[in-house]
């Protein structure tokens, strides 16, 4: 899959989360946010990616939702990445260290895709077990010590504001 490296964006990983929350009613504020992301993606002023674990995700929702949520990655030109050995392998790290708790082996896998493909960031809505200080602190750790750059875990409304004072 060929990278936007020429495009001097930031790029980042969509999790299946912020998808869902595209069409979420119960959330307006996280709603909102969601969406903007999308906009600014299809502005420009971020290289979106997914992987292959969200599709599959995806996939499971019920109709109209999958739908809905599959018809995003085709409207904003969201690259899907393949999944691989080499992710595989770091997410099965994160779990054996306890980074990721062993039943969330796809947030796992979210995770590693970006630390493994060189992404800047992953975005998520998943603050039970992808955006919060543990998991943050140990991947983190993690992917230095496995000699990957390290990446930056947020929610959609950090990386919306991401340039903002």
């Amino acid at each position: 899959m060929e990278r936007r490296d020429a495009m001097n964006v930031p790029q980042i990983y969509i999790e299946s989360t912020v998808f869902n929350f595209v069409f979420n009613t119960d959330s307006p504020e996280m709603t909102r946010d969601a969406v903007t992301l999308f906009e600014l993606i299809g502005q420009g002023k971020f290289a979106a990616y997914t992987s292959q674990y969200v599709r599959d995700e995806l996939e499971a929702a019920p109709e109209p939702k999958r739908s809905n949520m599959l018809a995003l990655i085709d409207k904003y030109n969201i690259i899907t990445l393949s999944k691989s050995p080499d992710a595989a392998r770091l997410a099965n790290i994160y779990i054996a260290e306890g980074a990721v708790p062993v039943n969330s082996r796809e947030d796992a896998h979210h995770i590693a895709t970006t630390a493994v493909k060189g992404l800047d960031y992953i975005v998520s809505y998943n603050f039970k077990h992808i955006v919060r200080s543990k998991t943050i602190t140990m991947t983190g750790a993690i992917n230095q010590r496995e000699s990957y750059k390290p990446i930056k875990i947020l929610s959609p409304t950090e990386v919306i504001n991401y340039d903002k004072d």
